[in-house]
């Protein structure tokens, strides 16, 4: 397994997840959204500073901090989990956006599941496939690589000997 990605501690998992979910949420969910807006099928732009309880922080930031939480808790529970990583993050991105519908939504006073209107749902399953594919693509970039050779054809072919 030299010059693969491990990810050994449960510490490095966690932190890992952590970074991986916030860069996601800012490079991928975001970004859709926003992409969304510009294409007239959103409201609302993405990455809006408008302040939201219960500790009024931007709503970037809240979303952001809750990417990075969830981040967290696919890296605690990669290792348990078999299956192809990607798979692994698209059930990361339907497990966020069943919380985001069934609890934080009727918590902030709104419908459950967008009153099951299908544009808006629609929307938040791209939005947060998106943050799992932003996952699967961000967090293989931060894991620490065993030490040992590369196995790659420059080991072989050496340019000036």
């Amino acid at each position: 397994m030299q010059g693969r990605a491990v990810m050994k501690s449960l510490s490095t998992r966690i932190f890992l997840g952590c970074v991986a979910g916030a860069l996601s949420v800012l490079m991928f969910h975001q970004t859709t959204l926003q992409v969304f807006f510009w294409l007239g099928w959103a409201q609302q732009a993405a990455f809006r500073t408008a302040q939201v309880p219960p500790f009024n922080v931007p709503l970037v930031v809240s979303i952001t901090f809750w990417g990075a939480v969830y981040g967290g808790l696919f890296g605690l529970a990669l290792p348990w989990a078999w299956a192809p990583l990607w798979l692994k993050c698209i059930a990361a991105g339907l497990c966020a956006m069943l919380l985001s519908w069934f609890v934080f939504l009727p918590l902030m006073g709104h419908s459950a599941a967008f009153g099951w209107k299908v544009w808006p749902m629609l929307r938040s399953v791209i939005a947060y496939q998106m943050w799992g594919l932003g996952l699967r693509l961000v967090l293989p970039l931060l894991l620490p690589r065993s030490p040992g050779p590369s196995s790659g054809r420059w080991n072989r072919h050496h340019l000036a000997t």
